[in-house]
């Protein structure tokens, strides 16, 4: 991934996907906005508890960033499930309910959805000129959200599979992401026993090796040698490549790990803000 700057407003974009001129998307940080802590600085969601205001200024400013109009923007009402939704210019400011995936064939309709140790799933077909944009926590990786995208973009939009190129966005990593039992049973009913997406966590001089944030930033410790940690990353990657996709780039960025850059919903207990994933079609 790539470090972009603009007017102290810092994002991330995909070298896959930054091959197409025609394609504006970011993965953005929390850095450049106005929001106070826990939610410094820019916070993009408002069930945080922080300043409405604030929230909007750092949604004008990421637009401003990446030169869209703010009042173009579509967002569903993320509830982790695997519902996807199509839409249009005619959405453009909306909320879309119950559901954690956009997608759209239309030109200057800017698909935004919020995270923070979440996977953002970006999609765009170069022949259909089509995107789409997902959310998958661990509810809706197991529920298929991945592949419920493609199959919405090959269903609605006349996409191939693979003509699709994907990118998987910063995201709790393996490192990290410590899950109980109704978690692993879940994970073992989606993908089958001995999937390798459960294993025991790192030690902590392995943890160590895996960041060079520094000692403010130290990871979350276990609970115990029986716990086991969810590889969200290889769970989408692999729901990918088996609806068909085969240009796939994960950025591999632990949201829980590199805190500095992103919100981390579980490694800052729950009272912290979300970034973003974004994509457009220019018009």
């Amino acid at each position: 991934m790539q470090l972009n700057y603009s007017n102290d407003v810092s994002y991330y974009t995909f070298s896959s996907l930054s091959a197409f001129p025609e394609l504006i998307h970011a993965v953005s940080t929390r850095h450049g906005g106005v929001s106070q802590p826990p939610f410094a600085t820019l916070n993009l969601t408002w069930a945080s508890g922080d300043d409405p205001r604030a929230v909007e200024e750092n949604h004008r400013r990421l637009c401003a960033a990446l030169g869209i109009a703010r009042e173009s923007l579509v967002s569903p009402r993320q509830v982790h499930s695997a519902e996807v939704r199509r839409v249009g210019a005619g959405d453009g400011g909306r909320f879309i309910p119950g559901c954690d995936a956009l997608i759209t064939d239309e030109p200057g309709v800017p698909l935004l959805l919020r995270f923070a140790d979440c996977v953002p799933i970006l999609l765009y077909d170069p022949r259909r000129k089509a995107i789409g944009l997902a959310h998958a926590g661990w509810r809706g990786t197991v529920a298929g959200m991945a592949q419920a995208a493609v199959q919405a973009m090959v269903e609605a939009l006349g996409s191939a599979p693979d003509d699709l190129v994907a990118a998987l966005g910063p995201a709790i990593g393996p490192c990290c992401y410590e899950v109980g039992p109704d978690v692993a049973a879940a994970v073992e009913a989606a993908f089958g026993p001995n999937n390798g997406l459960l294993r025991a966590p790192l030690r902590s001089a392995e943890k160590r090796k895996t960041s060079s944030l520094p000692a403010p930033y130290a990871l979350p410790q276990t609970s115990g040698p029986e716990s086991l940690h969810f590889d969200l990353w290889s769970a989408n990657e692999r729901q990918l490549r088996n609806a068909g996709v085969q240009q796939i780039e994960v950025a591999g960025l632990c949201t829980a790990c590199h805190r500095d850059e992103f919100y981390s919903y579980r490694a800052e207990n729950g009272r912290t803000g979300h970034h973003s994933a974004l994509i457009c079609l220019r018009e």
